[in-house]
């Protein structure tokens, strides 16, 4: 049964932990490599994406791939490069899993068939295309033949394979799967029983090990948004819906061997005990980050509920200083800067960094706040929210629209198919602007493609993101973990596709390459607001319909 519908552009912000890219540690320098914005011919990108994935570093070439293709779309060999760069990344991350990893000690040979029967159930039931049986084995293949030159793989499962050896082996399932003849998902089943044996009587992998390998494969392979989720990635996706987590309440970014502070939640245990964004964290109960992957480090700060963990920090000038911080339950707000930024003239701001249960509660506080402090128009900032919740952002759309649809979702499945209508009762008639950039994505478009094609306010920015899809999130009963699927998508109330279109501001602001966000302080003043001009636009905006409301009056 699904569990919740799901919108968001990007599932490494989970729990408020994120980690990037962990490039593997090397002796050599790093080599540099331009942008792939200003490489022009596709096989000048090829090539350059060929150092890094020499280097091993796979984070980088996903992401230099992923730039490449939006210069250079719908090149294949791009996408295949792209694909084992994401390959190599998730294969590494799997095994630092620690529920992962306890997957594959208790999981039974014909358990994980099971499991992996399941995975396939719940995509010929809900996934939004029809799937390709062949396809989906096919990938599975690739995924152990990148899998056996993965040194997190090796290391696991100690297999004495050559090059050539890999290679004779790949011949040997393909010659025992007759990829042609898988036409159901029982044939599936079958041909990945037949493959795990060959795997283990070869190479010595176990059963399940290659049998999981293949499982991953099946969600991964239907679209970038879709992916079998570990126990300990289920719990944050679902930490994350439900706004709260037991941890330090820090985001966190891999960088040059330690963890990055992004950013301290205000309340939390890791702000009470002093932490400070901009530090990094280099050590954790004795053990230094510089010789472990950014998730095995990220691991080592997660913990039960009222555990202590030991970071050492170093500041930016160098110097170290220890804390032991108490692990508790964080809430994480999703509503933030609520502020009048010009009293004046009646100009409110809300910035939403993110749609979860408590979205629409919270907006609710937000507004009533505000009303009574004089709101005369109100900006709404969803510039760099990555999505969320479906429901939630139909909730704050329709906090503000009388009448109409506000999105409509089509599947494969007719049962996908629903038209998310507004209501006039409890609307909110206060003038919109709302703020957006190329990083507000799903949820996010939702809700200001809604405000824009009902003319209900002004949009300021640049094109959004451009992700129309929503995701069920489906828990497995085999062992605890999970899959997320691509269930539909969805649809601005003019009937255009946001997937790859994004919504389009009425008074478009061009980035430039030193912009600055800017914030809110405690006492209302907008830090930066000079520098920030997508905000600037908004603000004039907003006392421009003031001033008219004003006239009006």
């Amino acid at each position: 049964m699904r569990s919740f519908f799901w919108l968001a552009r990007t599932w490494t912000v989970l729990a408020l932990l994120w980690v990037a890219a962990w490039a593997p540690s090397t002796t050599s320098a790093q080599l540099a490599v331009p942008s792939a914005a200003i490489v022009d011919r596709v096989d000048d990108v090829i090539r350059q994406g060929e150092l890094l994935e020499r280097e091993r570093r796979w984070g980088d070439a996903l992401a230099y791939y992923e730039a490449a293709i939006k210069h250079h779309p719908n090149r294949a060999e791009l996408q295949r490069r792209l694909d084992v760069a994401r390959t190599h990344l998730d294969i590494a991350r799997r095994l630092t899993d620690q529920s992962y990893l306890a997957a594959l000690d208790h999981l039974s040979p014909q358990e994980a068939l099971e499991l992996y029967a399941e995975v396939l159930l719940k995509i010929d039931t809900y996934h939004v295309n029809e799937p390709s049986w062949r396809h989906l084995v096919d990938r599975g293949m690739g995924n152990l033949d990148i899998a056996l030159s993965e040194p997190a793989f090796v290391d696991r499962f100690p297999i004495p394979v050559s090059m050539d050896g890999a290679r004779a082996f790949s011949q040997e399932v393909r010659a025992a799967v007759n990829l042609e003849a898988i036409a159901s998902r029982n044939q599936a089943v079958d041909a990945v029983a037949v493959a795990a044996q060959v795997a283990a009587r070869r190479l010595g992998v176990p059963l399940q090990a290659a049998v999981m390998e293949f499982t991953c494969a099946a969600a991964a392979s239907l679209d970038q948004y879709s992916a079998y989720l570990t126990g300990n990635q289920l719990d944050e996706v679902f930490s994350q819906i439900e706004g709260n987590f037991v941890g330090l309440g820090i985001e966190l970014k891999a960088e040059a061997g330690t963890l990055l502070i992004v950013h301290v939640i205000p309340g939390g245990p890791a702000a009470k005990a002093g932490m400070m964004a901009g530090e990094r964290i280099v050590a954790i109960d004795g053990q230094a980050t510089e010789t472990m992957s950014g998730d095995a480090a990220a691991d080592l700060l997660k913990g039960a509920e009222l555990s202590y963990v030991e970071c050492v920090l170093q500041a930016p000038n160098g110097g170290q200083r220890v804390l032991r911080i108490q692990r508790r339950r964080v809430e994480v707000p999703s509503v933030q800067d609520i502020q009048m930024v010009d009293l004046e003239n009646g100009v409110a701001y809300i910035k939403l960094t993110s749609f979860q249960k408590t979205t629409s509660r919270d907006v609710d506080a937000a507004l009533w706040s505000l009303h009574r402090q004089g709101m005369r128009s109100l900006i709404i900032d969803v510039r760099g929210n990555p999505g969320g919740l479906l429901n939630a952002s139909v909730e704050v759309a329709d906090k503000f629209l009388p009448s109409g649809v506000i999105v409509s979702t089509r599947g494969r499945s007719t049962r996908e198919d629903f038209d998310y209508q507004a209501h006039n009762v409890g609307t909110w008639r206060v003038p919109l602007v709302v703020l957006i950039d190329g990083d507000s994505a799903s949820a996010s478009e939702i809700f200001a493609g809604a405000i824009h094609d009902h003319g209900r306010g002004t949009v300021v920015g640049q094109r959004s993101y451009g992700k129309g899809s929503v995701q069920g999130i489906f828990p497995l009963s085999r062992y605890k973990s999970g899959i997320r699927l691509t269930t539909s998508k969805f649809y601005s109330p003019s009937g255009h596709p946001i997937s790859d279109r994004g919504v389009i501001p009425n008074v478009e602001i061009r980035p430039d390459h030193t912009r600055v966000t800017a914030r809110v302080t405690d006492t209302g003043e907008m830090l930066g607001a000079a520098l920030d001009p997508t905000l600037q636009a908004g603000l004039d905006a907003a006392r421009a319909i003031a001033h008219r409301v004003g006239r009006a009056n």
